[in-house]
């Protein structure tokens, strides 16, 4: 097998355990969903320990709106977890899930 072809196969079954694509053929589409569905709780339990107040704001609403989040931004490479959970407060102001914070601070993340 070339390292090339081997390299796809790694990209495509990356892809199907964290950014929601097809299972690639010759995996078990179920164990790949669980596996699937388990990474994304570990990164959404990593969000929830680095935002707690994120946590609080939302309540019950924290899990579903980590996953639709998650969902349409698959960790890239090189994105550490505190920049994420930062992306994650981003989003939930910009869709309208919670208020922006009052320090100026704030908008400097934004450009």
């Amino acid at each position: 097998m070339s390292r090339e072809l081997l390299a796809a196969q790694q990209a495509e079954l990356l892809r199907a355990l964290l950014a929601g694509a097809p299972t690639p053929a010759g995996f078990d589409d179920a164990r790949i969903r669980a596996q699937a569905r388990a990474l994304l709780s570990k990164r959404g339990r990593v969000t929830w320990r680095l935002r707690p107040d994120l946590a609080d704001s939302l309540g019950d609403r924290f899990g579903p709106l980590f996953a639709e989040y998650a969902a349409g931004h698959p960790k890239a490479v090189g994105v550490r977890a505190r920049q994420d959970a930062e992306q994650f407060a981003l989003w939930l102001v910009a869709q309208g899930h919670l208020a922006p914070p009052r320090r100026a601070w704030w908008r400097l993340l934004l450009s």
